[in-house]
This record gives C-alpha cells, sequence and structure tokens, in this order.
C-alpha cells in the first residue's frame, strides 16, 4: 500500500462531501434570496430593545471583502480540523484514564491524529495576525460596549494571543509526550512508559477540558461576543470526537488487512461504532439542551445568537444539522450489523464530515453573511487544503513508527478476547 492510493481516496471522500455541501448550498441560497430581506427585518426586530442590538447589527450593513471571505472561510476550515485533532487527544486520553484494552490496537492512530497539532498551532498564525479583521470586538471600545466591558478580561488583544499560544504549547507537549512514551515502550515493553502515559492523563483530562474550552470561547464564540453561554464548549467537544470517532472508525476499517492485519476484531470494530452511536446521542444532548434554556430564559444576550441563524437559507442550515448531525446517523446505527458494515459506515463517515462541517458554518459564517447561506471558492479550498495536507502528515507520522503499540500490556488482553457462541455453535476464540 503506498500513500498516494490513500491520500486519493481521502482527497475523493473530501471532494465528494464539499461538492454536496457547496450544491446543497447555492439551492439553499437561491431559495432564501426573496426571503431574506423580511427574515432580517422579522430577526431586527425580535432584538430590538436589547443592549446588544447595535453592535451585531452594525456588522450586517457592509458587504464582506474578498480578503473577509478567505479569513472566515479559513476559520470554519480551521475549525473543522482542529476539532479532529483534539478528538485524536482525548481518546489518547479516556484510554489511559480507563486502561481499556480493546482500544490498544488502535492507539497509535488517535496518537498520530494527536500529534498534528504543532501544525495547527502553525496553521493558526493567519488567525492571530488577522484578527482585527475577524472579530468585530477587536475594534470596539470597551467603555462603549457593556457586554465587551464585563467579558475583556478575555476578549482583549493580548489575552486573545497569548492565551492561544500558551494552549497550543500546552497540547504538543502533551502529545508529543505521549507519542513519544508509547514509542518507547515499543522497544523494551517497561510498564514504566504506561504508567507515565497514565499520571499525563490523570491532570491532562482537565487540562484539556479547560484549554479546549478557552479555545472555543476566543476562536468561535468570540465572533458574536454578546453571547452568552456555558455549554458551548461542550457542545463543540462533542461535535469534535463524533467526528473523529468517525474518521478513526474509516482508517482502522481501511488499515485493518494491511497494517493493523491480525489485531483489528469483530470486538474492536463494534466497540469503536457504539462509541460513534453514542456521541451521535450525546450531541444531540447538548446542543438540545443549550437551545432549550437558552429558549426557556429569554435573555437577549442569549436568544439574539439563534435569532440570527433563523434568518433567510440559516433556518434551513439548522434544519439539516437537526436531521443530519442526529436523527439520520441515529436510526442508521441503531442496529448492531450497520456499525459493523463498510457499506453503510463508510458514506457515514462522509456524512459526518459533511454535517460536522455544516455545523461549524452554522457557528462562523452568520457573522459574515446574516442574510443566509454563501458559499465561495475560498470554503473548497480551505477545507482540502488544510484536511489534505493534514493527512498527509498523519500518514508520514503513522509510517514512522509500529503501526500499533507492540508492547503494550494491555495487547494481550486484546488480541485474546472471546466472543459469545449463537446457540448451538462453538466458541470462537482469538
Amino acid at each position: 500500500m503506498n500513500f498516494p492510493l490513500i491520500f486519493k481516496r481521502l482527497l475523493a471522500l473530501f471532494a465528494c462531501a464539499g461538492l454536496l455541501a457547496f450544491a446543497s448550498a447555492r439551492l439553499l441560497a437561491a431559495e432564501a434570496e426573496h426571503e431574506a430581506p423580511a427574515a432580517g427585518a422579522a430577526a431586527d426586530a425580535h432584538m430590538e430593545g436589547a443592549a446588544i442590538h447595535h453592535t451585531v447589527v452594525s456588522a450586517e450593513a457592509k458587504n464582506p471583502t474578498y480578503f473577509e471571505q478567505f479569513l472566515y472561510s479559513y476559520l470554519t476550515a480551521f475549525m473543522f480540523c482542529l476539532s479532529i485533532v483534539m478528538g485524536g487527544m482525548f481518546l489518547v486520553i479516556v484510554h489511559y484514564l480507563f486502561d481499556a484494552g480493546w482500544s490498544v490496537p488502535i492507539r497509535r492512530i488517535n496518537e498520530q491524529i494527536a500529534a498534528l497539532i504543532p501544525w495547527m498551532w502553525g496553521f493558526s498564525a493567519p488567525i492571530l495576525l488577522f484578527a482585527p479583521e475577524v472579530y468585530p470586538w477587536w475594534n470596539i471600545d470597551p467603555a462603549t460596549d457593556h457586554a465587551l466591558n464585563v467579558k475583556k478580561i478575555l476578549f482583549n488583544p493580548i489575552s486573545f494571543r497569548v492565551l492561544l499560544m500558551a494552549i497550543f504549547g500546552l497540547w504538543t507537549f502533551m502529545a508529543f509526550r505521549f507519542r513519544k512514551w508509547s514509542i518507547a515502550q515499543d522497544k523494551d515493553g517497561a510498564a514504566i512508559w504506561s504508567r507515565k502515559c497514565r499520571f499525563q492523563a490523570a491532570w491532562g483530562i482537565y487540562a484539556f477540558a479547560f484549554s479546549l474550552t478557552v479555545v472555543v470561547f476566543l476562536l468561535m464564540k468570540s465572533l458574536m461576543h454578546q453571547f452568552f453561554s456555558t455549554m458551548y464548549g461542550v457542545y463543540y467537544f462533542a461535535g469534535s470526537v463524533w467526528t473523529t470517532l468517525a474518521t478513526v472508525y474509516g482508517i482502522m476499517r481501511f488499515l485493518e488487512k494491511r497494517e493493523l492485519k491480525g489485531v483489528i476484531f469483530k470486538n474492536t470494530v463494534h466497540f469503536l461504532g457504539t462509541l460513534f452511536f453514542a456521541f451521535t446521542v450525546f450531541y444531540a444532548y447538548i446542543h438540545f439542551s443549550q437551545y432549550f434554556l437558552i429558549w426557556n430564559a429569554a435573555i437577549p444576550e442569549e436568544t439574539f445568537w439563534y435569532v440570527k441563524r433563523e434568518a433567510g437559507s440559516w433556518w434551513g442550515v439548522g434544519m439539516l444539522i437537526l436531521f443530519g448531525h442526529f436523527f439520520f446517523p441515529f436510526l442508521v446505527l441503531l442496529r448492531i450489523d450497520t456499525k459493523m458494515s463498510m457499506v453503510t459506515m463508510g458514506p457515514m463517515i462522509v456524512w459526518a464530515w459533511l454535517m460536522h462541517y455544516a455545523d461549524m458554518t452554522f457557528n462562523v459564517m452568520p457573522v459574515l453573511y446574516p442574510n443566509g447561506l454563501h458559499l465561495t471558492l475560498w470554503d473548497p479550498i480551505c477545507w482540502f487544503g488544510l484536511a489534505g495536507f493534514l493527512a498527509w502528515r498523519f500518514w508520514r507520522n503513522y509510517k514512522s513508527a509500529a503501526p500499533y503499540p507492540l508492547k503494550d500490556p494491555r495487547l494481550k488482553e486484546a488480541l485474546n478476547h472471546h466472543e459469545v457462541p449463537a446457540p448451538g455453535a462453538a466458541a470462537a476464540h482469538h
């Protein structure tokens, strides 16, 4: 197996997802052209009287430049790719926290995904450099905006850049040590490396949760700095792990007859598919909880975020996320046999990428296009560019070490599990 074949297949999958997204977006935008003014007026009327009204609506008056279009498309693609990388980090941490055995054969995949964090650090440079062009609060005097004034300890240029640089540095440190110790164990099989990883996972889960929340607040939530939600970080996390599980599932099934031949069994496939199903429900629960609590409280600082996403074709995008991110995968994954079949799971992986990108677009783009969804050529360029480069780096990292932990203490447990036999059949022992 050579890399060009994998690269071509991955690009083909992303291309299909991108074409579907672009085509559906153009249809939604065309349908909303005549409805957008009325919808925008209704949204403005709904927000009247709120202290945040003037600041939010003032951003709607200008037409975006090509450079702004590029920056917002880049930010959307960046948040999509960051979610998969951080999902890989979370799966490594959880593996060590629970001292799992079944996930040992696929741990190296997660480690190599997490090892892409230094590249994401580098890709954050355009966002750091051109933040004033992306974040409206950057050019607002806190003394004239109460919503910004109470959050200025976080939403200010110094905190923004320093925190992002420090957190990406922390993530790089954690990912490097997980990978370094795991590879070191391939040589001598010493249990000390597992203990080191478990200790880092013990404090790392807290660092992961806090730091990811801060980064999501800074990079995405602060696009509308008036918005207030304590569940926003968990919402991004749930979608991130959901997409990462789909990605890892696809990589595992592709490699199970190649580099991972002899270490992937039905239980491994079933457990990973079950996790994917579980996070389908978890994401829906978190997103609905955020929406329900905001709707129930009816506080202007919270409700305006959803009101703006009911304007024009954004309503259609919201419905697509509702049914495509939850109902459709939930119904497909209910049966155990669908989790085991690549005929079903292959398209589901592409669908998960598409839905997660739609989710990121739903969060980012209404700031630039308040009257409805509008895709430009920058969207597929940024998406394919970042994802393609990271796929190439992942493969290089993966080929630089053993395809799975060769001497992990739990590997024997993963390779010698028992399957419950069917009635009248002999037990299958691997």
